[in-house]
Protein backbone atom coordinates (compact mmCIF):
# COMPACT_ATOMS: atom_id res chain seq x y z
CA UNK A 1 0.00 0.00 0.00
CA UNK A 2 2.98 2.64 1.11
CA UNK A 3 4.38 2.10 -2.19
CA UNK A 4 1.34 2.40 -4.63
CA UNK A 5 0.83 5.60 -2.60
CA UNK A 6 4.27 6.54 -2.76
CA UNK A 7 4.19 5.58 -6.83
CA UNK A 8 0.70 7.93 -7.17
CA UNK A 9 2.46 10.82 -4.88
CA UNK A 10 5.40 10.95 -7.59
CA UNK A 11 3.48 10.53 -10.80
CA UNK A 12 1.05 13.52 -9.81
CA UNK A 13 4.19 15.32 -8.42
CA UNK A 14 5.45 14.54 -12.20
CA UNK A 15 2.72 15.57 -13.77
CA UNK A 16 2.63 19.04 -12.04
CA UNK A 17 5.89 19.80 -12.81
CA UNK A 18 5.83 19.07 -16.62
CA UNK A 19 2.47 21.33 -16.83
CA UNK A 20 4.16 24.18 -15.03
CA UNK A 21 7.27 23.92 -17.20
CA UNK A 22 4.77 23.39 -20.35
CA UNK A 23 2.99 26.91 -18.81
CA UNK A 24 5.60 28.76 -18.19
CA UNK A 25 6.38 29.04 -21.84
CA UNK A 26 3.21 29.69 -23.41
CA UNK A 27 2.21 33.15 -24.25
CA UNK A 28 -1.02 34.52 -22.13
CA UNK A 29 -4.56 35.21 -23.56
CA UNK A 30 -3.15 38.83 -24.19
CA UNK A 31 -0.74 38.51 -26.06
CA UNK A 32 -2.40 35.47 -28.75
CA UNK A 33 -5.37 38.48 -28.99
CA UNK A 34 -2.40 40.93 -29.82
CA UNK A 35 -0.42 38.47 -32.70
CA UNK A 36 -3.55 37.36 -34.02
CA UNK A 37 -5.12 41.36 -34.54
CA UNK A 38 -1.07 41.51 -35.85
CA UNK A 39 -1.23 38.90 -38.57
CA UNK A 40 -5.11 39.52 -39.62
CA UNK A 41 -4.76 43.58 -40.03
CA UNK A 42 -3.59 43.70 -43.44
CA UNK A 43 -3.95 39.72 -44.45
CA UNK A 44 -5.19 38.24 -47.72
CA UNK A 45 -7.05 34.67 -47.38
CA UNK A 46 -6.55 32.97 -50.77
CA UNK A 47 -8.13 29.48 -50.88
CA UNK A 48 -10.99 27.67 -52.43
CA UNK A 49 -14.37 26.71 -51.04
CA UNK A 50 -16.88 23.76 -52.25
CA UNK A 51 -20.66 24.25 -52.42
CA UNK A 52 -22.15 20.87 -50.39
CA UNK A 53 -23.99 18.69 -53.62
CA UNK A 54 -23.09 20.73 -55.96
CA UNK A 55 -19.36 19.43 -56.88
CA UNK A 56 -20.17 17.01 -60.06
CA UNK A 57 -16.97 16.79 -60.85
CA UNK A 58 -15.76 20.37 -60.96
CA UNK A 59 -12.93 21.55 -58.53
CA UNK A 60 -13.27 23.64 -55.06
CA UNK A 61 -13.86 27.42 -56.60
CA UNK A 62 -11.29 29.86 -55.85
CA UNK A 63 -11.82 32.74 -52.68
CA UNK A 64 -10.25 35.44 -51.56
CA UNK A 65 -10.52 38.03 -48.71
CA UNK A 66 -8.53 40.63 -47.94
CA UNK A 67 -8.53 41.98 -44.45
CA UNK A 68 -7.99 45.57 -43.93
CA UNK A 69 -8.05 45.13 -39.89
CA UNK A 70 -8.82 43.26 -36.78
CA UNK A 71 -9.60 44.72 -34.05
CA UNK A 72 -10.55 42.76 -30.30
CA UNK A 73 -13.94 45.03 -28.74
CA UNK A 74 -14.63 43.39 -25.69
CA UNK A 75 -14.66 39.78 -24.37
CA UNK A 76 -15.11 37.41 -27.07
CA UNK A 77 -16.44 40.35 -29.82
CA UNK A 78 -13.86 41.45 -32.02
CA UNK A 79 -14.26 44.12 -35.24
CA UNK A 80 -13.26 42.71 -38.66
CA UNK A 81 -13.30 44.99 -41.18
CA UNK A 82 -12.85 42.82 -44.93
CA UNK A 83 -13.13 43.36 -48.54
CA UNK A 84 -15.68 40.90 -49.92
CA UNK A 85 -16.18 39.93 -53.38
CA UNK A 86 -19.31 37.94 -53.84
CA UNK A 87 -21.25 37.49 -57.37
CA UNK A 88 -21.26 40.81 -58.39
CA UNK A 89 -20.54 42.88 -55.39
CA UNK A 90 -17.05 43.86 -54.22
CA UNK A 91 -17.85 46.27 -50.61
CA UNK A 92 -15.73 46.62 -47.88
CA UNK A 93 -17.64 45.57 -44.82
CA UNK A 94 -16.66 46.14 -40.66
CA UNK A 95 -18.44 42.80 -39.40
CA UNK A 96 -18.89 42.17 -35.71
CA UNK A 97 -18.41 38.46 -34.58
CA UNK A 98 -16.56 36.41 -31.71
CA UNK A 99 -13.36 34.83 -32.04
CA UNK A 100 -13.13 32.16 -29.65
CA UNK A 101 -9.44 30.08 -28.69
CA UNK A 102 -8.99 26.57 -29.08
CA UNK A 103 -5.75 26.51 -26.87
CA UNK A 104 -3.91 28.86 -29.17
CA UNK A 105 -6.00 28.87 -32.01
CA UNK A 106 -8.09 31.25 -32.92
CA UNK A 107 -11.84 30.58 -34.50
CA UNK A 108 -14.12 32.97 -35.69
CA UNK A 109 -17.86 32.12 -35.06
CA UNK A 110 -20.80 34.00 -36.78
CA UNK A 111 -24.11 33.00 -36.88
CA UNK A 112 -26.74 34.47 -38.78
CA UNK A 113 -24.52 37.90 -39.63
CA UNK A 114 -26.78 39.40 -42.36
CA UNK A 115 -24.20 41.52 -44.71
CA UNK A 116 -26.30 44.25 -46.36
CA UNK A 117 -26.73 43.48 -50.27
CA UNK A 118 -25.50 40.22 -49.71
CA UNK A 119 -27.53 38.51 -47.68
CA UNK A 120 -27.32 36.20 -44.08
CA UNK A 121 -24.27 34.37 -43.29
CA UNK A 122 -22.73 31.72 -40.74
CA UNK A 123 -19.40 30.32 -40.38
CA UNK A 124 -16.43 29.14 -38.71
CA UNK A 125 -13.39 29.33 -39.33
CA UNK A 126 -9.88 28.62 -37.48
CA UNK A 127 -6.77 29.82 -38.59
CA UNK A 128 -3.60 28.17 -37.50
CA UNK A 129 0.46 28.25 -39.25
CA UNK A 130 -0.74 30.49 -41.82
CA UNK A 131 -3.75 28.25 -42.89
CA UNK A 132 -7.16 28.81 -42.39
CA UNK A 133 -10.28 26.08 -42.63
CA UNK A 134 -13.97 26.20 -41.91
CA UNK A 135 -17.72 25.65 -42.79
CA UNK A 136 -20.03 28.29 -44.33
CA UNK A 137 -23.77 28.72 -44.22
CA UNK A 138 -25.70 30.90 -46.45
CA UNK A 139 -29.65 30.50 -46.41
CA UNK A 140 -30.35 26.96 -48.10
CA UNK A 141 -26.41 26.28 -49.19
CA UNK A 142 -23.18 26.18 -47.39
CA UNK A 143 -20.34 24.01 -47.67
CA UNK A 144 -16.34 24.07 -46.33
CA UNK A 145 -13.36 26.63 -47.49
CA UNK A 146 -9.69 26.53 -46.80
CA UNK A 147 -6.11 28.08 -47.98
CA UNK A 148 -3.72 29.85 -46.84
CA UNK A 149 -3.22 33.22 -45.32
CA UNK A 150 -0.95 35.61 -47.01
CA UNK A 151 0.24 38.09 -44.34
CA UNK A 152 0.98 41.89 -44.91
CA UNK A 153 4.57 41.36 -43.74
CA UNK A 154 4.94 38.53 -46.60
CA UNK A 155 3.07 40.53 -49.37
CA UNK A 156 5.71 41.89 -52.42
CA UNK A 157 5.84 45.32 -53.18
CA UNK A 158 5.21 46.92 -56.82
CA UNK A 159 8.54 47.09 -58.44
CA UNK A 160 9.56 50.26 -59.89
CA UNK A 161 9.88 50.26 -63.63
CA UNK A 162 13.52 51.63 -64.49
Amino acid sequence: MTVCILLLTSVTVSAAEQAEEKGAGAPDQGQLEQKFAEQMSGATLIGHFSVDGKQNGKPPREERYEIASAKKLQGDQWLITARIKYGENDVNVPMPLNVFWAGDTPVISLTNLTIPGLGTFTSRVMFYEGRYAGTWQHGQVGGNLWGKIEYANQKSEPQEEK
